[in-house]
């Protein structure tokens, strides 16, 4: 992978690391940042939802629709996701999981849980060359919020849940990376006392 804007120091970590956010927070950057800083490979949750569209011989949007009609799509997708956190959780070694609900479904297996955001103009403009419309954009995000606390009762708003959030307009590319950096490189386990942990959630 080429290196990416940030990444020019390695990081020598055997840390699970999860990234969350809305569409066009910044997540993908990031974690391509991580990935090639740290040499470890990364899994997107977008990019599964594509597998599973292919699958089906689905456009995006169709299993978008789909996915409002039933829990099938979601479920599949996050059971799909969450094999992959259950083989990398028991690897002990470093890697990267990007959903809406990675933290969630990685659970305790996740050592490091990641919020990204900024306010909707700027991640309508950082879509802006996307297939996905603005309209598709909104409407994706209501349902998907919908869906979450419907199958798995998660207010995906909940920031508690995660160990860092950063509102991604506030901060360049490089130092979304170098903040990020710096937590994972000062990341203690043992000083966890009262943080919050759940179980991986059952899709």
């Amino acid at each position: 992978m080429a290196a990416q804007e940030g990444s020019t120091v390695d990081i020598d970590t055997s840390l699970f690391i999860t990234v969350s956010g809305p569409p066009g927070c910044g997540a993908t950057t990031l974690c391509e940042q991580l990935a090639d800083a740290i040499g470890c490979p990364y899994v997107s949750g977008g990019e599964v939802f594509r597998e599973l569209a292919e699958d089906r011989d689905m456009s995006l949007n169709q299993l978008i629709a789909k996915a409002d009609e039933s829990d099938e799509i979601d479920r599949a997708l996050d059971q799909r996701l969450q094999q992959i956190a259950e083989k990398w959780g028991m690897s002990n070694k470093p890697f990267i999981l990007e959903s809406r609900l990675a933290g969630w479904i990685a659970g305790d297996r996740a050592d490091l849980r990641l919020w990204l955001d900024a306010p909707e103009a700027v991640r309508l403009e950082r879509i802006d060359d996307r297939i996905e419309t603005e309209a598709e954009m909104r409407v994706r995000e209501v349902s998907e919020a919908g869906r979450y606390e419907s199958y798995y009762e998660i207010d995906i708003d909940d920031r508690e849940f995660y160990d860092l959030h950063i509102n991604t307009a506030r901060w360049s590319k490089r130092a979304v990376f170098t903040l990020v950096r710096a937590a994972i490189e000062e990341y203690d386990p043992e000083i966890d006392e009262g943080a919050f942990r759940t179980p991986p959630m059952d899709p």
